[in-house]
């Protein structure tokens, strides 16, 4: 599972609400809701992972997250805090 992408819910739902909140990686790799682990940290999902009818529900999240990537690939290149002025 990678950092910087939205992760959801079995049933689609975006954890929080651009898919980037709080979770946690398992001994198995597998990743859940929370920082830490609890009684109610549930288990999360890529987009791909996700069944045709829960990938409908994350969609808007996930289309939204493309196009801030794209955004930021396509846009200007930030400037380097080590440059000297001259």
């Amino acid at each position: 599972m990678a950092k910087g992408v939205p992760h959801f819910f079995k049933d689609g739902k975006a954890l929080g609400s651009d898919g980037m909140g709080a979770y946690h990686k398992m001994p198995d790799g597998s990743l859940h809701s929370g920082a830490t682990h609890t009684k109610s940290s549930k288990k999360l999902f890529h987009y791909n992972e996700l069944s045709k009818t829960a990938q409908g529900k994350a969609k808007p999240v996930y289309d939204k997250f493309l196009a801030k990537k794209k955004k930021k690939k396509d846009g200007k290149r930030p400037k380097s805090r080590n440059r000297k002025k001259t």
